[in-house]
């Protein structure tokens, strides 16, 4: 019998690249970043006392319990009577699901976990004081915002926006300044002899 010999695998010279993306998720990465943008560029966004509705329970433990009594008092002003009930209502009904779903251990509020069983969101876990507190509920609007989460905003015009188009416009440039060759002689290198400025003859005439 002949020997066996080993399969004979053709190694490329160059990396294979990897196959493009479906439009549609060229979109979807697109309209994310533009709203990332819009953001960074409307900060009062995240002040709005509206988006305690989108999470009364992480709300209150991210940033209500922080919260000194006259803080609280003014906020309750700026809310009304009726947006304050409306959330506690909320949080309240919230709570009570939460406790019939629970089987006994504690779970997280809009908690995903990946394989390895550890939790993906940074404001699932507790705040050390006000500030980290008020850090993490903005990273929970702003996931929240750039997934298209919230039903109150109309998206259509940020999605539409070139002008919000940052990062592509940071990529092109980055790439047009890698294209760029020296001004010297390609295999010259500036300040030696083979790359002296075309014209000059290299005699001193003195």
């Amino acid at each position: 019998m002949a020997p066996i010999l080993p399969l004979q695998v053709e190694v490329p010279d160059k990396p294979i690249p990897r196959g493009s993306k479906s439009p549609g998720r060229v979109a979807r990465i697109q309209s994310q970043n533009r709203r990332r943008e819009y953001l960074a560029r409307h900060p009062a966004y995240f002040e709005s006392l509206e988006h305690e509705l989108a999470d009364p329970i992480l709300y209150e433990r991210l940033v209500k319990r922080f919260q000194t009594a006259s803080e609280r008092e003014a906020e309750g002003k700026a809310k009304g009577y009726g947006r304050t009930l409306e959330a506690d209502l909320q949080r309240g009904e919230a709570k009570l699901t939460r406790l019939k779903e629970s089987n006994g251990e504690d779970t997280a509020t809009n908690a995903t976990v990946n394989p390895e069983g550890d939790i993906e969101y940074p404001w699932e876990k507790p705040a050390a004081d006000k500030a980290q507190g008020l850090q993490l509920w903005h990273a929970f609007l702003e996931e929240r915002f750039v997934q298209g989460m919230d039903e109150d905003f109309d998206y259509q015009p940020v999605d539409a926006d070139e002008d919000l188009d940052v990062m592509l416009k940071r990529e092109a440039q980055d790439a047009w300044f890698e294209d760029e060759e020296p001004s010297w002689v390609e295999g010259d290198e500036p300040g030696t002899a083979s790359g002296r400025i075309k014209g000059e003859t290299g005699i001193q005439d003195f």
